[in-house]
């Protein structure tokens, strides 16, 4: 049986579309077997206690925290404010692009 969704990458943000945790943004910490992930937003879900989720039941979003990915290639661990900082840093630059698209498309004149 192969595998209809490829997992996202150690260190990309992810928004939870099922469950309780459903509209959650938070950083993939890990992955378990080949459809599961390991999810934490140093908040709701903290780093050493990980929610795992079916991979079918995020939407991952096209951003990597690249800080997080690479103290955990390093680590193995990260801190609950290096999550914050990561999904709050995502979330602010996504605010960004929204307002700026907004702007665009008004004609001043």
């Amino acid at each position: 049986m192969t595998n209809s969704r490829e997992l996202p990458a150690i260190g990309s943000m992810v928004e939870v579309i099922q469950g309780r945790d459903a509209g959650l943004v938070a950083v993939v910490v890990g992955h378990v077997e080949d459809k599961f992930l390991l999810i934490a937003d140093g908040s709701v879900r903290r780093a050493d206690k990980p929610k795992k989720k079916n991979v079918s039941h995020v939407r991952k979003l096209a951003y990597v925290a690249e800080d997080v990915a690479e103290k955990l290639r390093l680590d193995g661990r990260v801190n609950n404010a290096q999550l914050r900082y990561a999904v709050r840093k995502f979330l602010e630059e996504r605010l960004v692009a929204v307002e700026e698209s907004a702007e665009g498309g008004a004609f001043r004149g």
